[in-house]
């Protein structure tokens, strides 16, 4: 007969055998190879460096910023990147998205020409092995020499990812906050107007995570397989639209009116918002009037197109301005963009089919590219009829935001796509640390604790480690009285 020590002994290993095996059959999801995952979406918030954007519009520099490839403001001193794409390693923590959209900053006038010029555009986060790196394509002017160089994807800015467990994500990813400071090839790109060390802006993200494509999607010849069916399947569709003499397939004006108008909007004055209704898209820096409609004359150069879509800005101080029914001509080398207006303001204003503001079209612009016509960001100027629109805000021949216009001539032309600012999800403000941080410097565990990764468990896991934990304490204070012996030693 085992003695009653045995025989606990031997009960309590085959409970542990057993809560190991249930353990073993709920925890594989979790602890098994986890595949890459694919960074589709998302926008990073960063204002590069507050002070410099201050001294650029100063008494000094007399200059000014501008937004290029749908690159967006945020708040009084931050700008939007869009469209994030890229991988993330939930096993490793490795993570990697590039963003769309540019800056340029220009100051120093002289003649023609600034002595400050700077572009960054382009950025991307690399984080892998406990640390991450901003890197950005920087186009800049040496001060001083006034000598130009540009540089592809520069190592711009260090950032502190300091007690981030970036392992097991989920997605959204969401990072706040991160400190960056100047790393020595960004001083030189910079312009010499920071030495490397310097504190930067933090820098802030959000990107969605899409699932890993299934093994064998990238066998080429299954691709060749699926681009030859799905020409077959055209060819058969008998509702596919075909390209007609004049006729325009479908077509998108994209346009944001006026960067300071929706800052004004958005702003400590107005304290408003703008909505969209009837189609009309946001795509962050812009305002998108899709479903175009109209015709096309290339020896001629002709444009004549209508959109949906309805842009209303409403708030204090009584701002209601509503822009719909906007439509496009092009004559001449000239573009036109027109629309009714409805302002119910102090200064009330109703016109339908005004023209707001012109653009160039030079036929030549205007030449079809794999049945597409496309301007892309050519800037805009104010007309009288829009100066009466905005209520005398502005005067006519003021620069309004660029203006894109895509066209599509056959069935098979795709327009370009808005700018993909990801899901609703943000950098949360204050939340939990996924890990303790690894420096001992109380000044950076306090920038590193508003930084976060979303990390997902089962449920049902968790609660069976908590009770395997639970069982281990249990059996510990149960087998306390007995005195430990040389057998269970």
């Amino acid at each position: 007969m085992p003695s009653s020590r045995q025989a606990r002994a031997t009960a309590r290993a085959g409970s542990v055998a057993v809560l190991t095996a249930l353990v073993g059959a709920l925890l594989p999801a979790a602890t098994a190879h986890a595949e890459s995952r694919t960074v589709q979406g998302g926008r990073l918030d960063w204002g590069i460096k507050s002070s410099f954007q201050s001294y650029v519009t100063g008494p000094i520099a007399q200059g000014g910023s501008t937004l290029q490839g749908g690159a967006a403001t945020v708040g009084g001193s931050q700008f939007r990147f869009h469209s994030a794409k890229g991988s993330y390693d939930p096993d490793g923590g490795a993570f990697s998205a590039g963003f769309s959209g540019g800056v340029r900053f220009t100051g120093h006038k002289k003649g023609g020409s600034y002595e400050l010029d700077l572009t960054i555009s382009r950025p991307t986060v690399k984080i892998s092995g406990g640390s991450g790196t901003l890197y950005a394509d920087m186009v800049s002017k040496q001060k001083g020499s006034g000598k130009v160089t540009s540089t592809a994807q520069m190592p711009l800015a260090s950032l502190n990812i300091s007690g981030i467990n970036m392992k097991g994500g989920t997605g959204p990813i969401a990072l706040n906050n991160l400190p960056a400071t100047l790393t020595s090839q960004g001083a030189k790109a910079f312009a010499g107007y920071y030495t490397a060390g310097t504190a930067l802006d933090p820098v802030s993200l959000s990107t969605d995570l899409a699932a890993a494509k299934p093994s064998g999607s990238d066998d080429p010849e299954d691709d060749k397989g699926k681009k030859s069916s799905d020409k077959d399947s055209d060819k058969q569709e008998p509702g596919k639209k075909k390209a007609k003499a004049g006729r325009i397939e479908d077509a998108a004006v994209d346009w944001g009116v006026r960067r300071t108008f929706r800052e004004y909007v958005t702003g400590s004055i107005a304290k408003g918002e703008w909505k969209l209704t009837a189609g009309a898209q946001d795509g962050g820096a812009l305002f998108r009037f899709p479903k175009g409609e109209g015709t096309y004359d290339e020896k001629r150069g002709t444009l004549t197109a209508d959109f949906a879509g309805t842009v209303r800005f409403t708030g204090e101080h009584g701002l209601d301005l509503a822009l719909g029914d906007v439509a496009v001509q092009v004559k001449d080398g000239k573009g036109t963009l027109l629309a009714d207006v409805e302002s119910k303001g102090d200064k009330g204003v109703s016109l339908k089919k005004a023209p707001l503001v012109t653009f160039a079209a030079p036929a030549e612009d205007l030449k079809p590219a794999d049945g597409l016509v496309a301007l892309t960001e050519v800037p805009s100027e104010l007309t009288a009829d829009g100066a009466k629109a905005f209520g005398g805000m502005y005067k006519a021949g003021s620069a309004m935001d660029p203006l894109s216009l895509a066209v599509a001539l056959d069935g098979d032309a795709k327009l370009p796509a808005l700018p993909d600012l990801g899901s609703s999800a943000k950098p949360t403000p204050e939340p939990a640390k996924a890990a303790e941080p690894k420096t001992e410097n109380a000044a950076e565990s306090s920038d590193s604790s508003s930084n976060a990764v979303p990390i997902g468990i089962g449920a049902g896991v968790a609660l069976l480690l908590a009770a395997a934990v639970a069982f281990g304490v249990v059996r510990k204070k149960r087998g306390a009285p007995d005195a430990p012996t040389s057998a269970d030693s």
